[in-house]
């Protein structure tokens, strides 16, 4: 099933249904599919194999999607956020793209930067061209790709991952019920366009029926003030993002009466934040999402109920699933697998694999990396619990090797978190001559408070065995964080490794 089928089916289903609100820009249904018939017309004139966008999204984002879909080439979002050279040598990779930019990009990937033979539009003038152009209508192999996602390429060259259009409606069609929503729903959607989270949300919200309000740049007081005077009943944010929601809330006197499901998810939350976005937010449905480019958007889910049951919970085993990610929604396989393949039982860590429809693991030039039954390795640390919750645990590049023992960052975090003068808390591991890595724990502490790092070590001390005692405490006044929120654990390191670089020459002169 190709995914343009998710458009026609919206709008001949509901045609004067508001489909999309962006800034000044309102359409319906047909009005979208009109326009993407128009905008597959351009891409096809312009005779490129590859649709690429380089914008903060709104609009522009579900009509590129669809109108590339329908010229029957595969569409790639760029983070507009990389620099000029960044974004020029992922153009690069990509054979002969047409590159539609906001105008504030365009220079930057102007086709001199790019390549002889690669055209670049102005996202006005496509848009000014697909109003008028001669349609077009391809009817591509559901096999093949239809989206292509950079990686964030933190620790290394950025992987594009290949998502066909089977990959993407087997999630939108195992995990929405058609025209489901209520004639007023609306979603608010935040997120990155070139995030997996963004196409995804185009492409279920416009398949349940409901109306997506874009706010391209989040800011938390425009992000409350369109809840209400836009009705918004659904929204999707990343955990910086509720933090400052959150922020907002407790100095104002905001009730957003029309929202009734809250989605978080790309990163941990922690859960003193969960908490109190829970108690802030009472009549709120809250859902945290998991799941990665690989596998088209979301693996798992913790329900609303789930979040009320276990924040009500006498049972520590109940209490404890707010930490979860939830169970697999429907379609999805989960195993968990000990480093030597083997599968664990319930309450073992290990590494997650998942399989299902929606599963893509294929990258360009490299071609699928599912196993030979079909399994996908997220390099997630994870548990499963007997009951089927999932409890994710950190990468499994991120774990600190001390004297021989792995230890996973996020058992400390999810502990530190826990002391009223932790706001934030990032674990990680550097260089140590004695022990391999040492631990050190990266605290932000609110404002105006100034922990004792001794309190904190015998904090964790008491609680977790001796040889998961952070051996450094270092304080800031924020984490370095990507746009979904995830710490940017590498940029951490190196800023340590620097700081000790330069306090060495010091303290060995001192010594003379």
């Amino acid at each position: 099933m190709s995914i343009s089928l998710l458009l026609e089916m919206a709008a001949s289903g509901n045609p004067d249904r508001t489909a999309v609100v962006s800034g000044d820009t309102r359409l319906t249904t047909q009005q979208l599919s009109e326009l993407a018939d128009g905008g597959a017309g351009v891409i096809a004139a312009s005779n490129a194999r590859h649709v690429v966008y380089v914008g903060t999204g709104g609009m522009m984002l579900p009509l590129l999607i669809f109108a590339a879909a329908r010229a029957g080439l595969a569409f790639t979002p760029i983070n507009y956020r990389l620099s000029a050279e960044a974004v020029q040598m992922l153009i690069r990779r990509l054979p002969d793209p047409l590159v539609i930019a906001d105008s504030p990009y365009v220079h930057a990937v102007g086709s001199d930067n790019i390549g002889a033979g690669k055209h670049v539009m102005d996202s006005e003038a496509f848009v000014a061209q697909a109003r008028v152009a001669e349609p077009a209508a391809a009817f591509p192999d559901p096999d093949a790709t239809a989206i292509v996602l950079f990686t964030s390429g933190t620790t290394a060259q950025p992987k594009a991952v290949e998502l066909s259009h089977n990959n993407l409606t087997s999630y939108v069609t195992g995990t929405v019920e058609f025209d489901s929503a209520e004639p007023k729903d609306a979603a608010l959607i935040c997120v990155p366009p070139y995030h997996i989270a963004g196409v995804s949300a185009a492409l279920s919200n416009l398949y349940a029926g409901r109306t997506m309000v874009y706010l391209p740049v989040f800011d938390a007081e425009e992000w409350v003030r369109l809840i209400d005077a836009e009705h918004v009943t659904t929204a999707t944010v990343v955990p910086t993002m509720l933090e400052r929601i959150v922020t907002v809330l407790e100095r104002g006197d905001h009730r957003l009466p029309s929202l009734r499901t809250l989605a978080y998810g790309g990163s941990k939350a922690g859960l003193p934040l969960v908490r109190r976005a829970l108690e802030l937010l009472p009549q709120v449905g809250f859902v945290n999402a998991y799941g990665l480019t690989e596998t088209s958007s979301t693996i798992a889910v913790l329900t609303p109920e789930d979040h009320r049951e276990a924040q009500s919970a006498s049972d520590p085993a109940v209490a404890r699933r707010l930490g979860s990610v939830g169970r697999p929604v429907p379609g999805i396989e989960v195993q968990i697998r000990d480093e030597n393949g083997a599968v664990l039982p319930p309450d073992q860590t290990g590494e997650l694999f998942v399989r299902g429809e929606q599963v893509s693991g294929r990258y360009a030039g490299v071609g699928p990396v599912l196993d030979a039954d079909g399994w996908f390795a997220t390099k997630d640390i994870a548990t499963l619990d007997a009951d089927g919750y999932l409890f994710i645990g950190g990468r499994s590049d991120d774990t600190i090797i001390r004297g021989g023992e792995n230890i996973a960052p996020a058992e400390l975090e999810d502990l530190l978190i826990q002391h009223d003068q932790v706001r934030d808390v990032a674990v990680v591991g550097v260089d140590d001559p004695q022990w391999g890595q040492a631990i050190v724990a990266v605290v932000v502490p609110p404002p105006g408070v100034h922990p004792d790092p001794e309190e904190l070590r015998e904090y964790v001390r008491t609680r977790l065995r001796g040889s998961r005692t952070p051996d450094r405490v270092v304080f800031r006044d924020a984490l370095p964080t990507g746009e979904t929120g995830k710490v940017l654990r590498r940029q951490i390191v190196e800023e340590l490794r620097t700081l000790e670089r330069v306090e060495r020459p010091a303290a060995v002169e001192s010594s003379q």
